[in-house]
């Protein structure tokens, strides 16, 4: 069985291509789907889906995801919500996460960095729904907030285990400071990026990486966990 069994996700997206695309990406990972072309068709799929996270793009023909996201969260204060845009405005951010969005992601995305955001949702808003996730020889468990590498469970503060945590689902992919900063310590973090080093040397000490082969960097670029 799917970690994410028995979850419903609501998309809501006017470009078919997109709906298609997620869609189906996430129907394989084991979610409940349901889509929408625009607000209004979603308005009547949640109140009848009762989705716990909903995916709105922010573009769309009449009522826009600002406008869906705080109708919804008006309707569901529990209803975890990612928006979708294709530029990347600051206000636009502002905006989204004071009416009630979640989380942000700027088109193009990698489904691997979705999937991962969806899980944090759950992991914050509905941890009972989550069960154990298995990245390689990692072993997530939201519910303990434990990680075992190889058997074994690392002795983590509550800060290390959702760094490694973000670096573990997000396996193979090149994460920057800044982008670390912003999922972990959160986007108004007003501390030195340094600390993200910080962290991963204490985590490399942990998982006995000495030789930088599970976390790896990238001058310039970041943070990379590959299995071994």
């Amino acid at each position: 069985m799917k970690a994410s069994q028995g979850v419903r996700l609501l998309l809501v997206d006017d470009e078919p291509h997109i709906l298609q695309f997620l869609e189906l990406g996430l129907i394989n990972e084991g979610f409940e789907v349901r889509t929408a072309p625009d607000g209004l068709t979603a308005i009547a799929v949640a109140a009848d889906f009762k989705p716990h996270v909903a995916i709105l793009d922010v573009m769309m023909p009449g009522m826009d995801g600002f406008e869906l996201c705080r109708y919804l969260r008006s309707e569901e204060a529990e209803l975890a919500v990612i928006m979708l845009t294709a530029k990347d405005e600051i206000d636009d951010r502002v905006k989204g996460l004071s009416i009630g969005a979640d989380d942000y992601m700027v088109k193009p995305f990698s489904f691997d960095e979705l999937l991962a955001r969806i899980q944090a949702r759950l992991r914050n808003q509905f941890p009972g729904l989550l069960g154990e996730v298995r990245c390689g020889p990692f072993r997530i468990d939201g519910r303990r907030k434990e990680i075992r590498h190889k058997e074994e469970v690392l002795e983590l503060s509550p800060t290390e285990y959702e760094l490694l945590q973000y670096l573990v689902i997000n396996h193979g992919l090149v994460l920057s400071k800044p982008m670390i900063l912003d999922k972990v310590w959160g986007y108004d973090f007003g501390g030195e990026e340094n600390i993200v080093e910080v962290y991963i040397r204490s985590l490399r000490e942990k998982l006995g990486d000495k030789e930088h082969r599970i976390i790896r960097t990238l001058r310039g670029a970041g943070y990379r966990v590959d299995f071994v």
